[in-house]
């Protein structure tokens, strides 16, 4: 079998190809790093949020302790027992 050579053109066409498929597999590595972060971001975002929602928690439970069950208007600070 002869030995055949590709054009300029088809080795040109071929490298572009090649390019084009290592450039998307960095944006897909880039991409994934992201989601990683941001996944971290989340999680770390939601523990905050527990916390958060333990300290309303406690504080709830010692203004009840103290005045009562009722609400409380925080604009005014006021609070209204419930009847």
């Amino acid at each position: 079998m002869e030995k055949q050579v590709l054009t300029a053109d088809e080795i040109n066409e071929l490298k572009s190809l090649q390019k084009q498929l290592n450039d998307i597999q960095i944006l897909v590595g880039e991409t994934e790093v992201q989601i990683m972060n941001l996944q971290i971001r989340k999680d770390q975002i939601k523990e905050k949020f527990k916390v958060l929602q333990q300290e309303e928690y406690v504080l709830a439970k010692k203004l009840e302790d103290k005045y009562g069950n009722g609400t409380i208007s925080i604009e005014s600070g006021e609070f209204l027992p419930n009847k």
